[in-house]
């Protein structure tokens, strides 16, 4: 086992080294220079100069990577003299439109989002697999055909149309948030109340699409696992259907589901853009709109970019160490 931990965490090491180089490589070629959009309207040569020694824009792109790995250990300080700017490790960079180091920006919108995130993975893990789970235990019949007409509705309803009709009919009809507190962060240590009534209905939103896919999953793979020999040979032994189920069953069938799960919550922790955008959370959704649409804040762009490229690194990374423990036969691959 730790053989296989070790090299899946080479694995790991290299592809992210790999991903922060071409992105690198990408950002450096894209026909827009940054060093001119800080300078506002009064732009001339020198200032754009000026502006590009500042941004470190003025040296090729692996020493601008060089520079920017070293900062994530040991920091980074931005121009020269009494008017340096120092971000502290881990740097990811210092916004210019913004006047603030992009770590502090990402530290106050990741809080949102993995909020965000592990409020909908938790309810759609739950809904999926229980209600998967019921539709093949009584395959054919009401909760079958409820469980079929859930999975129509949810995956045929994109997340802007979902989130919208939520926030219309249900949240302001109501009354249930008060609009002025709409995308407000809230800890849920100092105020959990104020906390679970603004994240659940976007954590509902972003849940029904993904249970509606998990529930399709887990009763095709209940159903195909409960036609294996092993399970006969249990039925065989006089093992009650429960234990069969808990033991057997859902042991063999929600292991593929683990590795779908893994991805899909690394993709929200990479930010849900469009459930961000409909209640208006400042997470790292809405963090990166902003920079691309209106700032085109490249010290942004590139951290979200590198840092949502490098959870789905780590997810694959948990994942295929879970699955591990799941499924023995994996470490020998």
């Amino acid at each position: 086992m730790l053989k296989f931990v070790s090299r899946r965490l080479a694995y790991t090491f290299a592809v992210l080294v790999l991903v922060s180089i071409v992105v690198f490589i990408i950002f450096n070629y894209l026909p827009i220079d940054p060093a001119r959009l800080t300078c506002g309207k009064s732009c001339f040569p020198a200032l754009i100069e000026a502006n590009r020694h500042r941004l470190g824009l003025d040296v090729p792109w692996w020493e601008q990577w060089w520079r920017f790995i070293h900062g994530l250990f040991a920091g980074r300080s931005y121009a020269e003299g009494s008017a340096a700017i120092v971000c502290g490790a881990p740097s990811f960079g210092y916004s210019f439109n913004q006047h603030s180091c992009v770590t502090s920006l990402i530290g106050q919108a990741f809080p949102v989002t993995f909020s965000l995130a592990i409020g909908s993975f938790i309810l759609w893990m739950i809904m999926g697999i229980s209600l998967g789970v019921l539709a093949a235990r009584f395959k054919g019949r009401m909760p079958d055909r409820i469980a079929t007409v859930f999975v129509l509705v949810g995956t045929s309803l994109p997340t802007f149309i979902s989130g919208l009709l939520i926030l219309l009919f249900v949240v302001l009809k109501f009354n249930l948030i008060n609009p002025i507190e709409m995308g407000q962060w809230m800890s849920p240590f100092s105020n959990p109340w104020g906390y679970f009534k603004e994240f659940i209905f976007p954590c509902i939103t972003l849940a029904l699409a993904y249970a509606a896919t998990y529930t399709r999953f887990t009763r095709s793979n209940v159903i195909e696992t409960s036609s294996e020999d092993f399970i006969r040979t249990a039925k065989a032994k006089g093992l009650s259907s429960g234990v069969i189920l808990r033991k057997h069953t859902l042991r063999a069938a929600l292991s593929p589901i683990l590795t779908i799960a893994g991805l899909d919550f690394a993709g929200l922790l990479g930010g849900a853009i469009i459930t961000e955008q409909i209640f208006n959370l400042p997470g790292l959704g809405r963090l990166s709109i902003k920079a691309v649409l209106t700032d085109y804040d490249l010290p942004v762009i590139l951290s979200t970019t590198l840092l949502a490229a490098a959870f789905v690194v780590i997810a694959n990374l948990v994942v295929d160490i879970a699955y591990a423990f799941i499924d023995p036969r994996v470490r020998v691959a």
